[in-house]
């Protein structure tokens, strides 16, 4: 069974869901897709189970298959120059996290040249405004990442394809803090923080949370849960919620509801 979900764009799950994806680039009168993925799936015939659904329907297609796990720039950079040569107008992200992130990074810098030279790390994702349209297959669950309990507040604004800071990271980067060892430093150093490496401990932390802080501020990203029109009669269910996802478990700080709500909270 497919099931239809509705977040600031649409998503569908379930078995037959990639029947989906031509009709959504029709209707959207995109022409080529651009299909992002790693050297397994394009070769154990999973991509081709997409292409030939996009041959059905008469849409055009390239595969760009050179993404390694947590991909460094010079693949991302690798991917743009494919996709701006090859005339797509939508990407695909097939495959798991680094197939999706090499994708978003695309999108991102190929609508965004300031962002040429954007850093891709473990944990942090590429963040701006509004990419190339790009239609996600992943093939493995997600897990939580180091700055943020995985449960999202969807932006509501259609001027937005996806948000990757959302209102509660620089909060729950903050919470996390203490439990994420020395990988807040390469945060810091990726923003361009002097003495990211040598400075103490706890000041390289809060750095990297000033630094995410400002990008969202920078990119006119939401502040406040009440920006994207969370209301506080509504934060005891979307604690709920959050306690109850499956990747909770994984924060790297544990975290009980409580101390959910009270992220929330601090954030209305």
């Amino acid at each position: 069974m497919t099931h239809r979900m509705i977040f600031n764009q649409t998503g569908y799950f379930g078995r037959g869901a990639i029947t989906h994806i031509a009709p959504e680039i029709a209707r959207r009168g995109l022409t080529k897709a651009f299909i992002v993925t790693d050297p397994v799936l394009a070769d154990n015939g999973t991509a081709a189970r997409i292409t030939n659904l996009l041959d059905e329907a008469g849409i055009g297609w390239e595969v760009f298959s050179d993404v390694v796990p947590n991909p460094p720039i010079e693949k991302v950079q690798a991917g743009l120059a494919a996709f701006r040569a090859s005339g797509a107008d939508v990407l695909i992200g097939l495959g798991g996290g680094s197939p999706q992130d090499t994708c978003k990074a695309i999108s991102v810098i190929a609508t965004n040249p300031d962002f040429e030279d954007v850093l891709s790390l473990e944990g942090l994702s590429p963040t701006t405004r509004p990419g190339a349209p790009i239609i996600g297959v992943p093939t493995t669950a997600g897990t939580a990442s180091e700055t943020t309990i995985n449960y999202v507040i969807t932006d509501t604004s259609k001027q937005r394809k996806f948000v990757c800071v959302d209102p509660h990271d620089i909060p729950v980067m903050a919470f996390n803090a203490e439990h994420t060892g020395e990988k807040y430093r390469d945060i810091a150093a990726a923003f361009g923080v002097e003495e990211a490496r040598t400075m103490p401990l706890e000041e390289a932390r809060a750095a990297a949370v000033e630094a995410v802080a400002q990008l969202t501020r920078d990119l006119g990203n939401p502040t406040r849960i009440s920006q994207v029109g969370v209301e506080a009669d509504g934060i005891e269910a979307l604690a709920d919620d959050a306690f109850a996802d499956v990747c909770t478990p994984g924060n790297p700080r544990p975290a009980t509801r409580e101390d959910i709500k009270a992220l929330y909270t601090s954030l209305l």
